[in-house]
């Protein structure tokens, strides 16, 4: 089934008034500033509109996307809190989301840590039309991940089976907070990348060889991957500051968070939470025993400015997709550093996930972290259901 015939109706769409949005109707844009009568200014130029393609009436809040081949989609929902019902579900064309594969794999048990989810951030489909999980092995979103909890997880999304479970302990430390993944099997390539931004800002990434298991990881401490100090992230025109207890809200940390790999999986690109400057470096060289990590951290290319995003994307002409929150906007890096916004709309708050298909369209998910009780003196400001947004792009995956 396609995408089209998955989300929901146009028709109902019109009448969206009945569910609110960030203070406005879904359906609703706002106006153009009329155009000033004096001087010698002249309007910016307006970024492109998108389409309100799914709205997910998840249980929680929906950071990952993945859509299958033939339209499936699923989101992940970390567990934040530990009291999340469940970390993966399934959209169905209604809008409900439903736990899959079924509620008891969703069911987090230390004593079968590879065979439950725990705390799962996202997820993509590989060229074979598999799903691969990213569990970070988190119970209640901090802490010491579960031993053995941490792990890739392949899975056949029409048997429902798990096909392959991938340990990531080797990887890991006491304050990983395992983010966003790659999965590289094309050509002759079978391998996998992870972001880690860590629960203290120290981040890494995770190099996998799907081959034979090995999980290197590489660039921890390196200042391409911590989160950036004296930095502050602003979304729906007010600061993201975590409230600690009693005392004064402090500014949110995060390492390496987003992630995309370019055409033929030669460059990975990846950038901090907590950063406005995107960086790259040679995909091969960080599963490449002969290279010391001071070899790898010297190959790793600050890419300039790019904003303050969530999720990346790449496409098959090398183009580096941006989730420009702060904008509620979708923006592009072209290879020569130029950064163009590509669209822009209200009800992407917090855009977080960004999936490239096949059919040339850019789906991004408005994942509303931003609403969460812990930004917001303990009052939980989401509204659900939640906004997946499309475009059209001129390229298909890398």
């Amino acid at each position: 089934m396609t995408i089209a015939r998955r989300r929901l109706l146009v028709s109902a769409l019109a009448g969206a008034a009945a569910l609110p949005f960030a203070g406005r109707a879904l359906a609703e844009r706002s106006p153009a500033p009329a155009a000033s009568t004096g001087g010698t200014a002249t309007a910016a130029r307006e970024a492109g509109e998108m389409e309100l393609a799914i709205l997910a009436d998840a249980p929680s809040t929906p950071t990952g996307l993945a859509i299958s081949p033939a339209g499936r989609v699923f989101v992940m929902m970390p567990r934040f809190t530990g009291r999340e019902p469940f970390t993966l579900g399934e959209v169905a064309p209604d809008g409900s989301v439903a736990a899959f594969p079924d509620e008891a794999a969703n069911r987090p048990d230390p004593e079968r840590p590879q065979a439950t989810l725990f705390h799962v951030p996202n997820g993509v489909f590989d060229g074979e039309g598999k799903l691969w999980l990213l569990d970070a092995g988190l119970p209640e979103g901090s802490g010491p991940p579960v031993p053995g909890a941490a792990k890739l997880v392949q899975m056949d999304i029409e048997t429902r089976e798990v096909l392959r479970v991938v340990p990531l302990d080797p990887g890991v430390e006491p304050t990983s907070s395992l983010n966003d993944l790659r999965v590289d099997i094309a050509g002759g390539r079978a391998r996998a990348f992870v972001t880690d931004q860590g629960q203290r800002g120290q981040g890494a990434i995770l190099a996998v060889d799907l081959d034979n298991g090995r999980v290197v990881r590489r660039l921890g401490q390196h200042a391409s991957t911590r989160s950036q100090k004296g930095v502050q992230k602003f979304v729906e025109h007010c600061p993201v500051l975590r409230n600690a207890g009693e005392g004064k809200p402090q500014p949110v940390e995060g390492g390496a968070n987003g992630i995309a790999l370019g055409p033929d999986g030669r460059r990975l690109y990846y950038a901090p939470l907590m950063g406005r400057r995107l960086y790259g470096v040679d995909a091969d060289s960080l599963l490449d025993a002969a290279q010391s990590d001071a070899m790898v951290a010297a190959g790793v290319e600050d890419l300039g400015e790019k904003g303050m995003t969530g999720g990346l994307g790449a496409d098959a002409q090398d183009r580096v997709y941006l989730t420009l929150q702060e904008q509620n906007a979708v923006g592009r890096r072209l290879p020569d550093g130029t950064v163009e916004v590509l669209a822009s709309d209200p009800r992407l708050v917090w855009a977080d996930t960004i999936v490239i298909t096949t059919e040339r369209w850019l789906y991004v998910s408005a994942a509303q972290v931003n609403r969460r009780p812990e930004y917001n003196g303990g009052e939980d400001l989401q509204k659900p259901p939640y906004a997946i947004l499309r475009i059209r792009i001129d390229a298909g995956p890398a």
